[in-house]
């Protein structure tokens, strides 16, 4: 059976729990459209995010990558389009703030999903579940570690599928936050599963 890595984020800034945390533990060990989960939680630091990341990759050696992340204040869920090379942003979990740092110095301005994105939003809106695909992931974590999938896929995996899919904030955040949109564990859940359902066709 073919392998997926499903990786999410620990908690950070403001965030005090993580939506993508509890999702990937959820989801680790079950088999759905053909791929066998794996899933992990990747700490919020810049240092040693990639490096995490990219020891899975090794150790798993997947066929498939899907990096979930928390976008606070988007209301659908987003698989992202690009990740550009580049790590600037606020303070990570450790303190670090980049600015105008470059990921890899050998590595490409910017890299492509390769996920059916496309396929993976119409199908979410089929299900009545609102999705857009977005044109930034910004220059936070979330970007630093699609970028480093799909650099590794490029220099040593290139049938490999990878990519970053943002979801909204959970309702348990709503509350703690005020005025953020916020879905259903059980929607955002059923979300992913849905698009490594597309990822599986």
């Amino acid at each position: 059976m073919k392998k997926l890595l499903l990786t999410g984020f620990e908690p950070f800034l403001s965030y005090t729990v993580n939506p993508t945390m509890r999702i990937v533990e959820e989801l680790n060990g079950l088999e759905l459209a053909g791929y066998e989960i794996v899933g992990k939680v990747l700490p919020v630091d810049f240092a040693s995010s990639g490096t995490k990341l990219l020891d899975y990759l090794k150790e798993i050696d997947p066929d498939a990558v899907i990096s979930l992340g928390l976008a606070g204040g988007r209301y659908k869920i987003t698989p992202e389009r690009i990740a550009i090379n580049v790590k600037d942003g606020a303070a990570d979990n450790e303190g670090h703030i980049p600015i105008d740092e470059t990921i890899h110095l050998e590595g490409e301005p910017g890299y492509f999903s390769t996920l059916p994105i496309r396929q993976m939003v119409n199908r979410l809106m089929e299900e009545g579940l609102p999705a857009e695909i977005s044109n930034t992931a910004g220059t936070y974590l979330c970007n630093n570690v699609m970028y480093e999938a799909l650099h590794y896929a490029k220099t040593n995996k290139p049938n490999m599928k990878a990519g970053f899919i943002h979801i909204p904030a959970s309702h348990e955040l709503a509350i703690q936050h005020g005025k953020i949109p916020s879905w259903s564990h059980a929607d955002l859940k059923r979300s992913v599963e849905i698009c490594i359902g597309v990822l599986g066709k």
